[in-house]
């Protein structure tokens, strides 16, 4: 991990390992900023007051190695981001002003995605996470987790039941809440299909009374005009001597068939004067008949006129954009369907009813065998942690877990009592400490002091080493307020967590340092205006150096140095047996 203008350190690469990886440094020389550098990377808060003075963004870099197949990488990859190597490439940038930015695998990402990733990759344990470890509800999901697949198993289907049950709850609270309104509803659509069933439009309907009632409201004009014209055509029979069309024609056909043989375009001509001939004498037919049909009938025309105002009244009220009567049989259709739903209400509602009552009981027993699992468990994850605490020198600590049942009328029903329920269940748990005998179980938030509650948690992440998904911990100074033997216990127990996976801790005790597979010193030079930092490695003999200064202050003094090399030592032998 790279960090650059964050806080004090101004550029710095953090070199973190497989196993146990210690991170110390004098007060104030940021080993602070290597955890919030994680924290950043992962989708932390981006503090503008983080950058460091005079600096316009600080940039953290880092490189994390994802085994193939895991979530991490899956929802990586989903993202558009690539891999190298098997490796991922994450950056996040915080500017002066407060904008942040994210990278993801060369793409440019929401620093949601970063905090995805972190819930899978990494869990940070600083003074302020302690606090998340005093609420039930995280009490509760480390009871679970710790728990296994018998607690896993019904818990997912109980929390897919009661997904069913709100849904089916909701629906049913609809339908009894809005019973009136839908009720309305109903009367309204019944009415129109009502009006539109008495009526029986036909789709076209309209445009064909238009024209009958065009052509019905103008009959003597049309049939005085058909008259003109067939006698135009085919002459009056009361006026021998009119002229007219047809005579003309034949006239014209008769002086062009006594030469026509003469000349081919001539007979071609004389051939077209005879196709007209004929569509004359058709049109004229025509004519003749449509005069005769055509009946000016005001009966007619006003039952034309009734039936085009009933469609219009329909098209005003149930027509379309396009306002046509294959609509409003569209409208009666959908209408139906709607209508065919409300009615059908009464019979829905008794179906929600029984639905509703089957999940409950569904729920109340799926919940029953999560309670039962949940307290097996918590036996056996309380009787490890205290066999943990006594070895963190609180040898008489008890832990225990408080779970309960609250009354509920509107709950479900176990074993004859109504309790209350949510999406975990119905348990209530809280963790409980007796600190020495005789001492009352009490709620660790008020049971135990800072030092016993950093060790209560390092006795927790323990316990469930190797079964934790979480392949990386990171302890920001867990170890504070506690001192001697108890350090030294800390030490090997974060040496025992990093046997199954990679512990990073940021630490003041020489007693914890001194189990470190790898010590990091954070170093800090001052040149009279800018403070710069910088992260390095240790060599064995820079390490009892660095314990040196840690459990003296001075970093040659004999005595020191003798001390800082039998720490080493002692926490070398364990591993070496």
């Amino acid at each position: 991990m790279r960090i650059r203008d964050l806080g004090v350190i101004d550029d710095a690469v953090v070199e973190l390992a497989p196993g146990f990886t210690a991170v110390t440094g004098e007060t104030g020389a940021g080993k602070t900023m290597v955890v919030t550098s994680l924290g950043l990377l992962l989708g932390g808060r981006a503090d503008p007051g983080l950058v460091r003075r005079g600096a316009g963004r600080a940039v953290v870099e880092g490189r994390l190695g994802l085994p193939a197949g895991s979530p991490a990488a899956a929802r990586a990859l989903e993202a558009g981001a690539e891999l190298d190597d098997g490796a991922l490439l994450i950056s996040r940038t915080v500017s002066a002003e407060g904008r942040s930015r994210a990278h993801v695998g060369g793409r440019a990402v929401p620093v949601g995605l970063l905090a995805e990733l972190g819930e899978d990759l990494i869990a940070v344990h600083g003074q302020t996470d302690q606090q998340r470890l005093l609420r039930p509800s995280r009490q509760r999901g480390a009871l679970d987790r710790y728990a296994g697949e018998a607690v896993a198993g019904p818990l997912a289907r109980y929390r897919e039941v009661y997904r069913r049950l709100r849904e089916v709850s909701a629906t049913l609270e609809e339908l009894t809440t809005r019973a009136r309104e839908r009720a309305q509803e109903a009367d309204l659509l019944r009415f129109g299909l009502d009006e539109v069933a008495a009526a029986e439009p036909v789709a076209g309907e309209d445009v064909e009374l238009a024209a009958e009632a065009e052509r019905l409201g103008h009959a003597d004009a049309l049939s005085s005009a058909a008259t003109l014209a067939h006698g135009a055509l085919a002459g009056d029979p009361a006026d021998p001597d009119s002229l007219d069309a047809g005579t003309l024609l034949a006239q014209a056909r008769r002086a062009l068939d006594g030469v026509r043989h003469h000349d081919e375009r001539l007979a071609a001509l004389a051939d077209r004067l005879n196709e007209v001939g004929y569509l004359l004498a058709d049109v004229a037919g025509d004519l003749a008949g449509y005069a005769d049909d055509l009946d000016a009938d005001p009966v007619r025309l006003a039952a034309v006129e009734d039936r085009r105002a009933v469609l219009a009244q329909l098209l005003r009220k149930y027509g379309g954009a396009e306002n046509t009567l294959a609509e409003v049989l569209q409208w009666a259709e959908t209408s139906a369907s709607r209508l065919a739903e409300l009615d059908g209400d009464d019979e829905r509602i008794d179906e929600l009813g029984a639905q509703e009552t089957a999940l409950r009981t569904e729920l109340a027993e799926l919940a029953a065998e999560v309670s039962v699992a949940r307290r097996a468990a918590a036996g056996r994850f309380a009787e490890a942690v205290s066999a943990e605490l006594a070895e963190l020198a609180m040898p008489h600590a008890r832990v225990s877990f408080d779970i309960t049942w609250l009354d509920d009328l509107a709950g479900i029903e176990i074993d004859g009592r109504t309790v209350s329920y949510g999406a975990h269940g119905v348990d209530e748990v809280e963790v409980l400490l007796a600190p020495h005998p005789g001492a009352a179980p009490r709620p660790i938030a008020k049971g135990a002091s800072g030092g016993e509650l950093s060790r209560v948690m390092l006795a927790v992440e323990v316990v469930f080493a190797g079964a934790d998904p979480v392949p990386t911990y990171l302890f920001d100074e867990v170890d504070a307020g506690v001192g001697g033997k108890a350090a030294v216990e800390i030490g090997r127990r974060l040496a025992k967590l990093a046997e199954t996976a990679q512990v990073v801790v940021v630490t003041h005790l020489p007693q914890v340092a001194a189990f470190a597979d790898r010590h990091l010193v954070v170093e800090k030079t001052h040149d009279g205006t800018v403070t710069r930092s910088g992260v390095k490695v240790l060599t064995d003999e820079e390490r009892v150096r660095e314990l040196s200064r840690m459990l003296a202050g001075l970093e040659d003094s004999e005595l020191g140095r003798a001390h800082a090399e039998e720490l080493l030592a002692a926490a070398r032998a364990p591993r070496a047996r």
